[in-house]
């Protein structure tokens, strides 16, 4: 078994100065950039200048002054950039510490009343920022008012 996980394993090794790509998660609600189709945007963001090597499979890079995502990256998330043209894939701005975006309700679109266990709840259709009008969810009434206190509805 472990002779065919090693055909798929690759080993990686940069220097510091070395420029590399890093790939982020690239789902619906959690992606780094908004993009019509999630399925089809970018998966690695950069390049960004690695600046220190530390352990045996982790890298502090160079990232800007506004990502708000620890600088620190495995080597599994890295890849080495090739040539010398450039790609403009900036990480936006309003991202938690593990790579996702911070959501925050823009409007209430739509209620409805729905059982929760015994009891009678209101939910609510919410519109969230950075994101398409078509990607609102439904959520429990009371749950969004404990996560954001200064959101009125």
């Amino acid at each position: 078994m472990k002779q065919l996980v090693d055909q798929h394993r690759t080993e990686r090794e940069f220097s510091v100065g070395d420029w590399v790509y890093v790939k982020l998660q690239p789902y619906r609600q959690h992606s780094l950039r908004s993009h019509h189709c999630q399925k089809l945007s970018p998966r690695y963001f950069g390049p960004f200048q690695v600046i220190a090597r530390v352990g045996t499979v982790a890298y502090r890079l160079a990232l800007p002054a506004h990502v708000c995502i620890h600088n620190t990256f495995h080597v599994s998330v890295l890849k080495r950039k090739v040539g010398s043209g450039v790609v403009q894939a900036h990480i936006p701005a309003g991202v938690s510490q593990q790579g996702q975006l911070l959501l925050e309700p823009i409007a209430i679109l739509d209620r409805r009343l729905v059982k929760r266990g015994r009891a009678a709840a209101t939910q609510v259709l919410v519109q969230w920022s950075n994101s398409f009008p078509e990607d609102a969810t439904w959520e429990y009434l009371q749950d969004l008012q404990l996560q954001f206190p200064n959101f009125s509805p």
